[in-house]
């Protein structure tokens, strides 16, 4: 089983906080234009695209949406034929919704640290701390408050849902 500890914000300047990043020590480890299609059932699953299409990603995860740190079960598979998959599901599937954004990766211990620029949403940061299976949830937890607060985000207003939650929430 694979699990992290995640906390998504909304933020007003990339540039900024890409300095912060860098200067607590993170590495950066790229930029990505991904693809998100969600399709309905009764966990949350996507499919993510990359720009260079060498490989997608079938993610299927269950996490509460509540605005704080939270707890994401996942399952991960890598997929060569993306194009064929999306049309496979969407035959046995609702299709639900796509999500654009860029996204700048960092890696800071088992961290992972994405800004990301979402397509009709703005700017936000994502944090990923990755438990292993001796880690606890408390450990990851205490991990992720720590570089909020070195960044100097361990007030700012969380959001409780994913990005195709915001979709829905920005229309109303």
């Amino acid at each position: 089983m694979s699990c992290n500890i995640e906390v998504k914000i909304r933020i007003d300047d990339l540039n900024v906080l890409r300095k912060s990043i860098l200067a607590m020590g993170a590495a950066e480890s790229g930029q990505m234009h991904q693809i998100d299609t969600f399709f309905g059932g009764i966990n949350r699953l996507k499919l993510r695209e990359y720009d260079d299409q060498s490989f997608a990603e079938l993610i299927a995860y269950q996490r509460p949406d509540i605005a704080d740190l939270r707890t994401c079960d996942y399952r991960l598979c890598r997929v060569s034929n993306p194009d064929e998959l999306k049309e496979t599901l969407a035959f046995a599937l609702p299709l639900l919704k796509t999500i654009e954004k860029t996204r700048l990766l960092f890696l800071h211990g088992r961290t992972r640290i994405h800004l990301d620029e979402v397509k009709s949403l703005g700017q936000f940061l994502e944090l990923e701390v990755v438990l292993s299976d001796e880690d606890t949830t408390d450990s990851g937890e205490k991990e992720a408050l720590a570089i909020l607060k070195e960044l100097g985000l361990e007030g700012a207003p969380r959001i409780p849902g994913s990005y195709f939650d915001l979709v829905d929430a920005e229309k109303s």
